[in-house]
């Protein structure tokens, strides 16, 4: 495959734009139905019952769980909690029509995960057993490619990708923190504090990756690559947001959290290794190089005194840790696979748009 045509990096410091994305093209009937709504058409279109065909079917009931369409939807309502989007009223955060249809569009999610994870792990001990004995990065095998054999063009469409969470890294899990009380809380926030850079706006983990983007020749624009995002990328931000937005999914979110930690440190160090082999340059490699440190500590930290401090004060909710911790694998599993399924066939991991190829502006 022909590389994308890369962009002078940019001068200065990169650092992720303040303002709100812009919004994109929905994907089908129900990511259009938010689309209009959000330019200003009238709630109603957002209604259950108004995104039903016209043979009156419900098309939630229809709609596939992992398809682009729900993906995108739900993209776009949990993006109103962030940034929201340029040009959109900030008052449709609430509004009751948009947050019925992501009500029903989470459960549609929130079951199909339910199911594909049935035969898991129910305990912590089972679910993050076989991740210490054999410490790998959710998705087994590619960060191990990019490591050995992966192209520029390939780091950065990884890159591209990732963007969609690491350009507000650590946002969703912060809706966890007033939901924890005691050692829980108190060791979430300890490691949240280094997330955002321990006090340094230039150490905050969202403006390390937006000049690991830079060196890459990427656009650092927030949101710059959500039309180019595939429904495996979308469903792996959105379960953050659905697990951090719903108090009574806090232990999945926390089992999620774990997840990420626990798996980070060996993967970072291959994409780092993976980043001077291409020499993609120094903010590239210093991204995963900082997180190999970094996550190895928080690992700690959050198996024994997040999760430990979580299930001494609420030992009920060990299931919801393990279902977190499953649901996170499942989906990072099934990105990998359509990441490689692309690139096997030579082609790009990235959805085809209108907007132009990484790097090309």
């Amino acid at each position: 495959m022909t590389a994308p045509a890369r962009t002078p990096a940019r001068t200065g410091t990169a650092e992720p734009a303040a303002s709100g994305p812009v919004l994109v093209e929905g994907r089908g009937p129900l990511s259009r139905a938010v689309v209009a709504v959000l330019r200003g058409g009238p709630p109603a279109a957002a209604d259950a019952a108004a995104v039903a065909g016209n043979d009156g079917a419900d098309r939630i009931d229809g709609a596939d769980p992992w398809g682009e369409d729900v993906h995108l939807a739900l993209y776009l309502l949990y993006e109103l909690h962030y940034r929201g989007f340029a040009g959109v009223d900030d008052a449709l955060e609430w509004e009751p029509a948009l947050l019925g249809l992501r009500r029903a569009l989470e459960d549609r999610f929130l079951d199909a995960l339910r199911t594909a994870t049935a035969d898991s792990p129910a305990t912590v001990a089972e679910a993050f057993g076989p991740l210490l004995v054999e410490p790998v990065d959710p998705g087994e095998s590619l960060s191990h490619r990019l490591e050995t054999e992966g192209e520029l063009w390939q780091l950065r469409e990884y890159a591209a990708l990732r963007s969609l969470y690491h350009l507000k890294e650590a946002d969703p899990h912060a809706w966890v923190i007033p939901r924890l009380h005691g050692r829980a809380k108190a060791a979430m926030v300890a490691i949240e504090y280094d997330e955002f850079g321990a006090g340094h706006p230039d150490r905050v983990h969202a403006r390390l990756f937006a000049d690991l983007m830079a060196d890459l020749g990427l656009d650092t624009t927030y949101g710059h690559y959500l039309d180019r995002a595939p429904a495996p990328l979308l469903a792996t931000v959105n379960l953050m947001s659905l697990l951090g937005l719903h108090r009574a999914l806090r232990g999945a979110l926390v089992g999620h959290f774990a997840c990420v930690e626990v798996t980070s440190s060996p993967g970072s160090r291959r994409l780092a290794r993976a980043m001077r082999r291409c020499g993609a340059g120094p903010a590239a490699e210093h991204f995963y190089a900082e997180h190999v440190e970094a996550d190895a500590v928080h690992e700690q930290v959050v198996r024994h005194e997040v999760i430990g401090g979580l299930l001494a004060d609420e030992p009920q909710l060990e299931p919801d840790v393990a279902f977190g911790c499953a649901a996170t694998l499942l989906l990072e599993e099934r990105l990998a696979a359509h990441i490689r399924a692309a690139w096997d066939q030579g082609r790009s991991a990235l959805r085809s748009a209108t907007g132009p190829a990484p790097g090309a502006g």
